[in-house]
């Protein structure tokens, strides 16, 4: 039988993985640090290029990245960061790769001072997702003045790849900001009061 649901344009039906994370994943507000930090990874590593590539190679950064727990990441060494480098399975970026060790570290100094990322996080929006109403795909800004917030936050704290429109993907990716379209049938099914 074919799925008729409507969902947001960028949602490929062509890739598995693609509708899968838009129907069970993205925009739904997230609270696992762990998972928060993968996200934060995944989109740094996305940086200039198609989110389907990174989709693609997840299931390997898992395993590259030490199931994605930062104070594994965060004691990477260069003999670490080589055979990462020789890596086909991720994005062998260098600058990338020591982006997610430096933002393991990051992260790990945001835990001690907030107890958890996931506080500090929604702390940016009072703890209520931002629910947006775009009916159209170009009606959604790839920044605004949360992520532009959240961006300059974590430059403060020493993170890397995390310029405003990266941060805006990442707002989106763990439901801190819903922006699926309204007539996207995840719209409804996602919590948080309207912006």
């Amino acid at each position: 039988m074919t799925d008729r649901r409507v969902r947001c344009a960028w949602a490929k039906p062509t890739n598995p993985l693609y509708v899968e994370y838009h129907d069970r994943e993205w925009g739904a507000p997230q609270h696992d640090d762990r998972h928060l930090f993968e996200m934060l990874v995944l989109e740094g590593a996305q940086a200039g290029l198609s989110w389907e590539t990174v989709l693609n190679k997840r299931a390997h950064y898992r395993k590259a990245f030490a199931g994605f727990d930062p104070r594994k990441v965060a004691r990477f060494d260069a003999a670490r960061v080589r055979k990462l480098l020789a890596d086909p399975g991720i994005i062998r970026n260098r600058l990338k790769v020591d982006s997610a060790i430096t933002n393991a570290r990051a992260f790990l100094a945001v835990q001690k001072e907030f107890g958890t990322f996931d506080r500090y996080l929604w702390g940016f929006v009072d703890g209520k997702p931002v629910k947006n109403a775009w009916t159209a795909l170009k009606q959604i800004p790839p920044r605004t003045a949360l992520s532009d917030a959240l961006s300059k936050d974590l430059k403060k704290r020493g993170f890397r790849f995390v310029g405003s429109t990266i941060c805006y993907a990442y707002l989106q990716a763990v439901g801190v900001v819903n922006d699926h379209v309204t007539t996207c049938f995840r719209y409804r099914r996602t919590a948080g009061p309207r912006a």
